[in-house]
């Protein structure tokens, strides 16, 4: 089992950035691919980015490329969300998760553990 735990949220001025981590516990988080998912109040969880567990290939939203970067260090069982260029659209709250599957997916469903969430909050 993994347990996840985000950090990094917070308010910030529109076209600004931040940083987001997820750390996981136990000892096989280079098992998993990762992804991170945002949800609006109101709607569904929808897909922003996820990488692979071992060649580290990343995926994007179309609504985010060219904005944020997916990475992750396997050594600190870490997975990281830089976002940059920020809008207010952007305004929601932040997970990130870990599938055990075979290849990569941006299915929420299909991922097999979630963090608690953390809240972004951009300002126009």
């Amino acid at each position: 089992q993994v347990q996840l735990a985000e950090s990094g949220g917070g308010l910030v001025q529109a076209g600004g950035s931040l940083r987001l981590s997820c750390t996981a516990s136990g000892r096989t988080f280079s098992s998993y691919h990762m992804g991170w998912f945002r949800q609006h109040p109101g709607k569904e969880r929808e897909f922003v980015a996820a990488i692979s567990r071992r060649l580290y290939n990343t995926y994007y939203a179309d609504s985010v490329k060219g904005r944020f970067t997916i990475s992750r260090d396997n050594a600190k069982n870490t997975v990281y969300l830089q976002m940059n260029s920020l809008k207010p659209e952007d305004t929601a709250t932040y997970y990130c998760a870990a599938d055990a599957g075979v290849g990569v997916t941006t299915t929420p469903d299909r991922f097999d553990y979630w963090g608690q969430g953390t809240q972004v909050t951009v300002s126009s």
